[in-house]
């Protein structure tokens, strides 16, 4: 099963298939409550408040066209989502003088993740920026603030990894680039192996391709260890805040030697689960 949420018709709508093909979709409305206010009443399980809905309320068929999708478990109000991520946790990427836990980072709230197709935005000084293929996975506050895993999907980590490689102190600056994220939540663990394609596209035509892997077998670090010493951290803990975490990547267009431009498509394939994001980017006026 996978979980997504969308706008139709100007109403917030639940569905639960996958969002593969072009058949219309069907689609259960939310009257008005976003599915996320609805996991205290189901002691956080987003399966259980997904199927009481989808029992209470007969689905209607949407045209696709009509359908705007929004990132899994998103909140009314974008200040009630944290979007923030780890660095350097896949093992082509680290050596043995290594941390014991990776470095965190913040990308922004809730309203700067965009979906496949919108536009990633890059600061307008940005020095080289990369796409990151990653697995992103979606905690949510309880009742008392304690973030709880609810699921995970897909994600682009967009970073201006330019400027992070001429000052390692201002990752924060380099990781203010917009995220893509997939739309569909997937309840369960996070995978452990996940394999797929980058393709940059440049005035329509493919300008560089790169094979990618990640997921929890690639990671230098533990995930258990890496979350829990994130959330013991109390001023993340607040009732209802919905967070997104990266996890890494592995190397791309940038290790290779390539630079992406104002105006390129980054299309990520994550094939093994059969889940792409594509978004192009555009850089700021400066």
């Amino acid at each position: 099963m996978v979980i997504f949420e969308c706008l139709y018709r100007g109403e917030r709508h639940l569905g639960l298939t996958p969002l593969t093909g072009d058949l219309p979709l069907q689609l259960h409305p939310l009257d008005g409550r976003p599915l996320v206010d609805l996991l205290p009443e189901h002691g956080g399980d987003p399966v259980a408040a997904a199927e009481r809905i989808a029992g209470q309320r007969p689905p209607v068929t949407a045209d696709r066209a009509e359908v705007r999708l929004l990132p899994p478990l998103l909140p009314a109000h974008p200040g009630d989502a944290l979007v923030s991520g780890f660095m350097m946790t896949h093992n082509v990427k680290v050596d043995s003088e290594v941390p014991d836990q990776p470095t965190w980072f913040v990308k922004g709230f809730g309203d700067s993740l965009r979906l496949p197709g919108e536009p990633l935005g890059v600061p307008a000084d940005a020095v080289a920026v990369c796409e990151e293929a990653e697995v992103v996975l979606v905690y949510v506050g309880d009742p008392e603030g304690v973030p709880r895993y609810t699921g995970w999907t897909f994600g682009n980590d967009l970073t201006d990894i330019g400027r992070f490689k001429q000052h390692a102190g201002h990752l924060s600056y380099a990781k203010l680039c917009d995220p893509a994220i997939a739309p569909a939540l997937h309840p369960g663990p996070p995978p452990a192996e996940v394999t797929g394609q980058t393709v940059v596209e440049r005035d329509g035509l493919p300008a560089w391709k790169g094979e990618f892997r990640t997921g929890l077998q690639a990671l230098h670090y533990g995930l258990p260890a890496m979350t829990a010493r994130l959330f013991a951290y109390r001023t993340l803990h607040r009732p209802g805040l919905v967070h997104y975490v990266y996890l890494g990547a592995d190397r791309g267009s940038f290790h290779a030697g390539f630079r992406l431009a104002d105006g390129d498509r980054v299309a990520l394939d994550f094939s093994s689960h059969g889940v792409a994001l594509s978004n192009p980017l555009a850089w700021e006026a400066g």
